[in-house]
């Protein structure tokens, strides 16, 4: 009589799941981990950080402490000198001109046109050389020869104490007329020489033609 061996019944395909399945068979199919950011997120996520640093950035800027503006340039009369040389012409009587030398310099600031030469007497006129305007800057003193012209003896001022010329000046800031006592020395010759062109007490009073 035969015998059937009955061996140990081996389990067939598909007999454990997921929910069954030992712990060694879980360990040997680990669970994935995630992707790498892609391309398009790295992008995203650089963009998104230099728009944050680029803001933080320009609010700094715009807060930023602003440097107090420049002072504005000196007004120009405050800049030139004007001084009297000397050198008077002494006129004969009925001489209608005499002429001086004036100096011009400045100290400081930004270079000054000199517009205008003039004196308050309207029995004189002045002409001047150089021709104005001509400029005076820091460091490069001018000198011009000033001529005086009488147009009537009779009403010049023989004895002022203090003459001075009116000296219209322009520079980037304004343009000004300054009043320059040019001292006594100024005011000696001026006194002479004008009682030299005009005696007192002389038939020497009609106009200029």
């Amino acid at each position: 009589m035969g015998v059937n061996a009955i061996g140990p019944i081996e389990p067939g395909d598909h007999t454990y799941d997921a929910r069954t399945a030992s712990p060694d068979r879980i360990a040997a199919h680990p669970v994935r981990p995630r992707p790498p950011l892609t391309r398009h997120r790295r992008t995203a996520l650089a963009l998104a950080i230099a728009a944050v640093v680029g803001a933080a950035g320009l609010s700094l800027y715009l807060t930023r402490p602003r440097p107090p503006a420049p002072p504005p340039p000196p007004y120009p009369s405050q800049t030139v000198s004007v001084t009297y040389k000397g050198d008077m012409t002494r006129p004969e009587a009925g001489d209608r001109t005499f002429s001086f030398t004036v100096g011009l310099g400045q100290d400081s600031g930004p270079p000054v046109s000199v517009r205008r030469i003039g004196q308050p007497s309207a029995a004189l006129s002045v002409t001047v050389a150089p021709h104005t305007p001509f400029t005076v800057k820091s460091g490069s003193p001018r000198t011009a020869r000033i001529s005086m012209h009488i147009r009537e003896c009779g009403n010049v001022p023989r004895n002022a104490g203090l003459p001075f010329l009116d000296v219209t000046l322009r520079n980037v800031r304004a343009k000004q007329t300054q009043s320059f006592i040019l001292g006594s020395a100024y005011a000696k010759d001026l006194s002479e020489a004008l009682t030299a062109a005009c005696p007192p007490n002389t038939d020497v009073m009609s106009k200029t033609p």
